[in-house]
């Protein structure tokens, strides 16, 4: 049997900031709402979705024997975190100026896991950082580290929600588990709706990735066209109003570390950039999925349209949490 003191021993000295522990179950509410979600057409462009619903709410289903959940989070927060300049036309999400974070959670958990394998030499399970359909962010609920925001993201006490999220399922069960995180600290706070740009942070927690600059930056573009507001490579307006996020500390772990600091680049900046300087300054980071061209097009496509042209109205508020 694990041990839960043990596993948050081993995933604080490898460097993680919060690490919880939950049973492996179905998470039949998670699974209802995200169906209604995808019924909706608020996955736009992001057709994968759509696929392996019952294996992305229910961890058995992903790794045989499967008994227990180890979900471990890193914050991130730097000095772009909090906002850019007015006049900034070229932003980048403050996650991406760093080493790309499934390359750095994925080492550490592996590190975690032979740590656990030192006393359960038999432990058998797979590390996860969106590798796989898993819904990480309810399963962190699960194990008591925070609360779904209303911009869909997990907001932790300590850490806001500027954090990544990696996780171990193990076939094995443990002493004992954490409590779920019972209650939204949301209140009435709208601050991540009302910053949006482009209207894309829904009721019920829920993003119409149709509208989202994230999602028209950086996955398979969906087909309305909606002004960037700047945004090069994801957005974090939607975080940087946040008051959790306002009292957040700048990250400790010096794996995170900016490379790279965007507030000191702008348009010209990134069009006379070739492919050899690109790889050299951003190539550990996530900015390589999408490329310099895709980049560059971005820069030029960011005045070519107004807020949420041909996109369909967002639904009347009925959230009341």
């Amino acid at each position: 049997m694990l041990d839960h003191s043990n596993i948050k021993r081993l995933a604080a000295e490898t460097g993680f900031d919060l690490c919880g522990v939950a049973p492996c179950r179905h998470l039949d509410e998670g699974e209802s709402r995200f169906r209604e979600w995808i019924a909706c057409g608020y996955q736009s462009s992001l057709a994968y979705l759509e696929r392996n619903t019952e294996k992305r709410f229910d961890p058995r289903l992903l790794v045989e024997g499967a008994r227990t959940a180890v979900v471990c989070a890193v914050g991130y927060k730097n000095v772009v975190s909090d906002g850019y300049p007015a006049a900034h036309r070229t932003k980048i999400a403050s996650y991406a100026c760093a080493v790309d974070y499934h390359t750095l959670l994925r080492g550490m958990l592996r590190q975690l896991f032979e740590g656990l394998r030192e006393t359960s030499p038999e432990l058998r399970g797979r590390v996860f950082v969106d590798t796989a359909p898993l819904a990480e962010k309810l399963l962190a609920v699960e194990a008591g580290l925070g609360w779904i925001g209303r911009q869909s993201l997990l907001v932790t006490p300590e850490l806001g929600s500027f954090l990544v999220l990696g996780e171990l399922i193990l076939c094995e069960e443990c002493d004992r588990y954490d409590t779920p995180f019972g209650e939204s600290r949301c209140g009435t706070c709208r601050a991540c709706v009302e910053s949006c740009p482009t209207g894309a942070v829904m009721p019920g927690r829920g993003i119409d990735t149709a509208r989202c600059i994230a999602c028209h930056t950086i996955e398979r573009e969906p087909a309305q066209r909606i002004d960037l507001h700047g945004w090069i490579f994801g957005c974090d307006a939607c975080q940087s109003s946040c008051p959790w996020n306002r009292r957040a500390p700048l990250h400790r772990n010096r794996a995170f570390d900016p490379v790279f600091d965007p507030r000191g680049m702008d348009a010209a900046a990134w069009r006379k950039m070739d492919e050899t300087e690109f790889e050299r300054r951003c190539g550990q980071t996530p900015l390589t999925r999408s490329g310099l061209e895709r980049i560059r097009g971005n820069i030029a496509a960011e005045p070519a349209a107004r807020p949420c042209d041909d996109v369909r109205p967002a639904p009347e508020e009925t959230d009341r949490s």
